[in-house]
């Protein structure tokens, strides 16, 4: 857990020192950066990886079930999402925040309901998918923290393509992250247990 916090506090410091031009927003860190959607910025490798996290949680669940370790793992992934989700959706309806695609200020807030920019969902949704992993594996398993660089990566290419502003991603993985973690040390997943029975058998264990 401790190395977590870590990891989310690089994170968030390399985002606050990057250079800052007409800074503002909650934080006081807000500012556009140069647009680019090209190579490993591209708006198509952020929807890749956003739908593969879906896909590979969602797989791995009903793949694998709740019988051992690493399927009661993805099924607290799934609870994470899918709570995350939710709330960041509540989140962006409530504030309305302009994208920097549309606005040079950082402050324009409650305005139409095309304005959805606080918070990053898409970050929300990438650190909830790992933070489950992240908190039941990395301390056995250190490698199991590179898993941190997804949301890191989708933070700043958000931030490329000027979907959002540096507080919508920081705020975005604080979300999915304490939802993770929520998720990760609850007593036994919550979306599993308001399902049938038989999908805690997994469709792997079923047909060995």
């Amino acid at each position: 857990m401790r190395r977590l916090c870590l990891a989310l506090c690089l994170f968030a410091t390399v985002l606050v020192t990057s250079p800052v031009r007409a800074a503002g927003g909650p934080f006081g860190i807000d500012h556009r950066l140069h647009y680019d959607n090209r190579g490993i910025w591209k708006r198509n490798n952020q929807l890749a990886l956003m739908y593969g996290s879906i896909l590979t949680v969602g797989v791995g669940a009903l793949a694998l079930g709740d019988n051992d370790k690493l399927g009661d793992t993805f099924w607290r992934s799934v609870d994470s999402m899918v709570i995350t989700g939710v709330a960041a959706t509540g989140m962006k309806y409530t504030f309305r925040r302009e994208r920097p695609s549309h606005t040079a200020s950082p402050n324009q807030w409650f305005k139409g309901s095309s304005a959805q920019s606080f918070p990053s969902g898409e970050v929300a949704a990438i650190s909830a998918a790992v933070t489950p992993f992240i908190v039941n594996y990395g301390d056995e398993h250190p490698a199991v923290y590179a898993l941190a660089l997804l949301p890191a990566y989708d933070a700043v290419a958000r931030m490329k393509v000027r979907g959002h502003w540096q507080s919508d991603v920081l705020v975005g993985a604080a979300l999915g992250t304490g939802i993770g973690i929520w998720s990760a040390k609850r007593k036994s997943p919550l979306i599993l247990s308001w399902l049938p029975g038989g999908f805690q058998v997994g469709f792997i264990h079923h047909f060995r």
